[in-house]
């Protein structure tokens, strides 16, 4: 029997990681290059913090519009069409923009690519997570009983490219503009070979009437508001994600303008906040089945608020670099809070669709964090993230004190 069962489990194995694995890591450094890049590259292009500022909202607007088109097109196409095709997509853009700037490295021109470059990057990268999220799904209800094991390694491949791509692209950055976007492109273009490997999932029939999207919209915000514990949670992470959206939409202005340092200490920020948030994600499950989700998530919460407060007056780089990192970190843990708690309450016949709510909606701030980076001075970002820290502790204080005594977060 073994050893019949043996050759099975390591053609199992090898189709994960050509089919899965291998074209999410490249997809996931791609993403993390272009997030963190972009907003480096248009700083470095325009010297401008407004159009900083600007370029990152950029990245997040189109990408929130584009999340539930591209739900829909994958589920009509299929996750493997849509990877490759969005790869390939921002391959190519990511190419005419290494050109462009090449020939053109300051002006009008340069300005306008750059921040073209951002929208476009925002919208086929957020097509390609959604396919490779729906890949990862799929590939996970295949391995029936392991299924947490392609879960924990999806997660992992995620971390470690956030870990790595910001300081990737402010390394690369320092060879220039047309470097970086070479390798993105590179990346880019791999995931879209790669993903031609990438196993097809199940597609929804073509013609779906219209009055039953509306119905869906409705049936998911039922679903939310009868759910109290979520909404709360869901409510303090989003005021949370205010505070985390203007530290990274600011990152660039606050580290290369007010502490002098270069784009490359940009990057090691969210490297050492990548690395935080991993051991935090290891220590927090590890606390929560000893002391359960309440007190843990209640102990992130405070830690985040605090940390934001301190970010917004820190002295010097050092002590600015440790204080994302634990922010990071905290948010790392109330993350874990919310995965778990939505395991717990969602009916798992609405939970693709309510998913997929929840996550739009902690998105939101990304997109009003540009704007406010873009109409704030820098001498003023301070204050603005000392408000937005004093939200962010009154949003988590009102949401963990309401689920102080829910059933669900005594789990």
């Amino acid at each position: 029997m073994s050893a019949a069962v043996t050759p099975r489990h390591a053609r199992h194995t090898a189709g994960l990681l050509r089919g899965i694995y291998l074209p999410r890591t490249a997809d996931a450094l791609a993403f993390a290059m272009s997030t963190y890049g972009i907003p480096l590259l248009v700083l470095a292009t325009t010297r401008s913090a407004a159009l900083t500022g600007a370029a990152f909202a950029l990245e997040w607007i189109p990408r929130l519009a584009a999340f539930g088109w591209a739900g829909s097109i994958v589920d009509r196409r299929g996750a493997s069409v849509v990877f490759h095709l969005a790869s390939l997509g921002r391959a190519m853009a990511l190419a005419a923009g290494a050109v462009l700037l090449h020939l053109h490295l300051s002006g009008t021109v340069a300005s306008v690519t750059v921040m073209v470059l951002a929208a476009v990057t925002g919208v086929l990268t957020e097509f390609s997570y959604i396919a490779a999220e729906t890949a990862g799904a799929a590939a996970g209800r295949r391995a029936g009983t392991r299924a947490h094991r392609v879960q924990a390694v999806l997660l992992g491949i995620d971390q470690i490219a956030t870990l790595a791509g910001p300081a990737l692209a402010a390394v690369l950055l320092l060879a220039g503009p047309p470097p970086m976007l070479t390798v993105i492109t590179v990346l880019s273009l791999l995931a879209a070979l790669l993903a031609l490997r990438t196993p097809p999932s199940p597609v929804a029939p073509a013609r779906t009437p219209k009055r039953q999207a509306s119905a869906g919209l409705l049936t998911v915000w039922r679903t939310i508001r009868s759910l109290p514990a979520l909404g709360w949670l869901v409510t303090g992470l989003t005021l949370s994600n205010l505070a985390t959206g203007l530290l990274q939409a600011a990152g660039p202005v606050i580290v290369v303008k007010h502490f002098g340092q270069s784009t490359t200490n940009v990057g090691l920020v969210w490297s050492a906040a990548a690395a935080a948030t991993l051991l935090s994600v290891t220590l927090c499950r590890v606390a929560i089945d000893r002391l359960g989700l309440w007190p843990v998530g209640a102990a992130c919460a405070a830690l985040a608020s605090l940390a934001t407060l301190a970010a917004a007056q820190a002295p010097d780089y050092l002590s600015y670099l440790v204080l994302v990192a634990v922010l990071m970190a905290a948010e790392g843990g109330m993350t874990v809070v919310l995965r778990t708690l939505r395991s717990l309450l969602i009916p798992p016949e609405k939970f693709g669709s309510t998913l997929s709510a929840t996550i739009l909606i902690l998105l939101l701030p990304y997109p009003v964090a540009g704007v406010l980076t873009a109409l704030t001075p820098p001498d003023a970002l301070g204050h603005v993230i000392t408000a937005c820290a004093v939200l962010q502790g009154l949003g988590l204080a009102l949401a963990f004190t309401r689920l102080r005594t829910d059933p669900a977060l005594r789990t």
